[in-house]
């Protein structure tokens, strides 16, 4: 005798039984990442360092959070339809992120980025299924948001996600990463991010500020005409959206710049010396927590650790000469 089942995506055996502990899916890792003590790294015996490993979220990085949180608020005002195609400029983590999600949900994804990215970003999306669409490395990130941008126009049945400027970037830190770091760090002293797209800088901090307005917000970014890793300065003439829209020169209390050499130094330190295996911006973030803590009296920091560091390995960040790296840094694009 045959039988029918309806194919809801769980076996029909075990469709009624949830078991405890077990998530629904994947997509319900994301977020509630772990934070750990490396104050053994401050300069300061009266100031604690806290590390939030972003790398424990499923596809690799804080960018998760962001991916998931876009296109669901797409889905649910109705602006991505059923099998459209999602188009999104991104140097790696983000369109990591999205061709994943975007798989798993059914939508053709096309990710712009430079040319100049580590051959193990390329290969992720490739996994995930994504089309690469390349564009001058020498243009960097913003080359890519500009092709992205272009295209979108040309095609208006594709879904621009457009991380600079969706308000459910900063949202999704607002909703999840603030609220996990004040649960697991409620004597937070001053909290450090990377200056990228701004969403976790903007999102976090605000929520932090709101429940404890002595918490500082600083924000790490390169040197004018340097390039660090997954952060951009924002003297160079392009301010996200996002930062406008949540009053980021109004949120931040300071920026610390961090050089190239400086990020991959502390990188280099929190593998050898507290066994997190991070990518360089990380050690960036990581970097401006020190020199933060080395102008304070007392305190607690927590900075974010956006990725793991395997994405990076062929560009020899951690195993070869230091001036090596650094020369590596301004021809690599490792984000």
């Amino acid at each position: 005798m045959s039988q029918t089942f309806a194919t809801s995506g769980t076996h029909p055996l075990f469709a009624s039984t949830a078991l405890p502990g077990v998530n629904g899916g994947v997509l319900d890792l994301i977020g509630n990442t772990p934070c750990v003590d490396v104050s053994n790294l401050s300069p300061n015996p009266d100031v604690r360092i806290i590390a939030k490993l972003e790398m424990q979220n499923p596809f690799g990085s804080v960018k998760d959070r962001i991916a998931k949180a876009m296109i669901e608020a797409a889905e649910a005002d109705g602006s991505l339809s059923p099998g459209q195609t999602i188009i999104e400029p991104s140097s790696g983590n983000t369109g990591i992120a999205l061709a994943a999600i975007a798989r798993l949900k059914g939508y053709p994804i096309k990710i712009l980025l430079p040319e100049s990215v580590s051959i193990e970003r390329r290969q992720m999306l490739e996994i995930m299924g994504a089309e690469i669409i390349l564009t001058p490395g020498a243009e960097g990130s913003n080359g890519a948001v500009r092709r992205a941008t272009e295209m979108a126009a040309e095609h208006p049945e594709w879904r621009l996600i457009y991380q600079y400027g969706n308000e459910a970037n900063p949202r999704a830190h607002y909703e999840g990463t603030g609220p996990e770091i004040w649960r697991d760090v409620p004597d937070i002293t001053h909290f450090v991010a990377g200056l990228g797209t701004s969403g976790t800088l903007m999102g976090t901090g605000r929520f932090l500020k709101e429940r404890n307005p002595d918490v500082q917000i600083v924000a790490v970014e390169p040197p004018l005409g340097e390039n660090v890793e997954g952060l951009r300065n924002m003297d160079e003439g392009y301010i996200p959206p996002v930062f406008e829209k949540w009053n980021g020169y109004e949120l931040l209390d300071r920026k610390r710049v961090v050089r190239p050499r400086e990020s991959i130094e502390w990188t280099r330190r929190l593998v050898s010396e507290c066994g997190i295996f991070a990518g360089i911006s990380s050690g960036a973030a990581l970097a401006g927590a020190a020199k933060v803590a080395a102008g304070i009296d007392r305190g607690v920091i927590v900075f974010i650790v956006c990725d793991g560091g395997w994405k990076y390995l062929s560009t020899g960040a951690y195993t070869v000469d230091l001036d090596v790296a650094e020369a590596n840094a301004s021809s690599i694009i490792y984000f």
